[in-house]
């Protein structure tokens, strides 16, 4: 075997004569039975014309019957963890001869696993402050916020505006249609352009007017155009807030009084930094340990990573509302400006499943049925039937690995030296 570059390999094989030649014999006796030949019953023709007539299909078959085999037959040999298919050239076939091809492909790198206990890592075990408590309760306390109707009158600051909204220019495909949308005016998360042009208006007006949307909008179809708008009021609303005591503790859920539900909110904060923090943290883990480690990646994983990052981002583009029809890919551009977050990516994946197989650390049936529940609930199917289907279309693989990983990243957050 050959290196060829990177995790590429050659292999130049050869098999003998008197096995490329009983194997012609047999894919011929195939054809035979089922060769239809004017002048002969079906199968009665003589096995030399049949060679003679259909010498390009018995080649062909010939070819795809014993390269693989004998492929895989030497890969075992040489016990090569091969991934992607391999390129087959130079292929020397001829009546009496042996048959020698050259084979090209790449295999899993074996990776030399360097000292991975103990990696230093910035990290701290996050505060939470009363402040935290109280702004969270305000949230809480927002969002059981009553919006009710008042008389109609001009719409001022603090006011909601119910308004019916439906773009007129500034948009591609389908119109941008709102019939029932609720701004605050001179809210912070309204736009000037709404709380100028809807401030001063009473229901049943009607006015047009533009909105400049920032580049970075959330919604792709609208970031960075200047949108022209018909709007018509229906209705002005006064928002009415909740009391903070021990009655709008017990109305959010299982506490008996308010500072049941101060406890509660300071651990879910908590909860929630720690996770945030640890995560942060073991993506540095992981960023230390892919520069600690030199090794080729498969082009074939690379590839695939990117296939995955593009993917991701063209359901992001769809979920914004932008259409996809029109958008035109450059896949060798892509590749280029994505390779090296792809090889990373790769290295992670492939470092820290080493370390996984090293640490015997592995998903075990309990976790896996777990999260196929937690799924079941989430799609609201029956357990049986999500676990059936996710064992055919390789879900419940990819959900082990998931766990694995997982649980390979908390071995080397537990396992780091945490400095402030």
């Amino acid at each position: 075997m050959a290196l060829v570059e990177g995790c590429r390999h050659a292999l130049e094989i050869s098999i003998p004569a008197a096995e490329v030649e009983n194997e012609t014999t047999r894919v011929a006796a195939d054809v035979q039975k089922r060769a239809k030949l004017p002048g002969f019953r079906p199968g009665r023709a003589p096995s030399s014309l049949i060679r003679k007539q259909f010498a390009g299909d018995i080649r062909q078959q010939v070819l795809e019957n014993l390269i693989p085999k004998t492929l895989q037959k030497q890969f075992e040999a040489e016990n090569l963890n091969v991934v992607g298919t391999p390129d087959i050239s130079d292929v020397h076939f001829h009546e009496g001869e042996p048959l020698h091809f050259k084979a090209e492909f790449e295999v899993v790198p074996n990776i030399e696993l360097g000292e991975y206990h103990g990696i230093e890592v910035a990290y701290s075990d996050p505060e939470v402050t009363e402040e935290d408590v109280a702004k969270r309760i305000e949230e809480l306390r927002e969002q059981k916020a009553e919006y009710l109707n008042v008389d109609p009158r001009p719409l001022d600051n603090g006011d909601f505006a119910v308004v019916a909204l439906e773009s007129v220019s500034g948009v591609e495909g389908e119109p941008v249609k709102q019939e029932e949308m609720v701004l605050e005016i001179g809210g912070a998360d309204t736009f000037d352009a709404f709380t100028e042009n809807l401030r001063g208006l009473s229901p049943e007006d009607e006015k047009e007017f533009e909105v400049t949307y920032p580049e970075n909008y959330g919604a792709a179809r609208l970031a960075g155009k200047t949108v022209k708008f018909h709007a018509t009021v229906r209705g002005v609303r006064k928002k009415e807030l909740p009391e903070i005591n021990d009655e709008f503790a017990q109305d959010l859920g299982d506490y008996r009084n308010l500072e049941e539900l101060r406890d509660a909110v300071r651990k879910n904060i908590l909860a929630q930094r720690q996770f945030e923090a640890q995560q942060a943290a073991k993506d540095k883990i992981v960023e230390a340990l892919v520069d600690q480690h030199g090794f080729a990646v498969p082009e074939t994983f690379v590839d695939r990573q990117i296939r995955t990052r593009v993917e991701q981002s063209l359901r992001a583009m769809n979920a914004d509302g932008m259409d996809l029809k029109s958008l035109k890919l450059d896949w060798a551009k892509v590749k280029e400006t994505q390779r090296d977050k792809a090889v990373r990516e790769v290295k992670a994946s492939l470092l820290l499943a080493r370390i996984a197989e090293r640490e015997a650390i592995h998903a075990t049936r309990d976790e896996v049925d777990k999260e196929v529940e937690r799924l079941a609930r989430m799609q609201r199917e029956p357990v049986a039937a999500l676990r059936i289907k996710f064992e055919k279309d390789g879900t419940l693989g990819r959900i082990a690995h998931h766990i694995q990983t997982e649980k390979t990243l908390t071995f080397l957050f537990e396992q780091a030296r945490k400095t402030a």
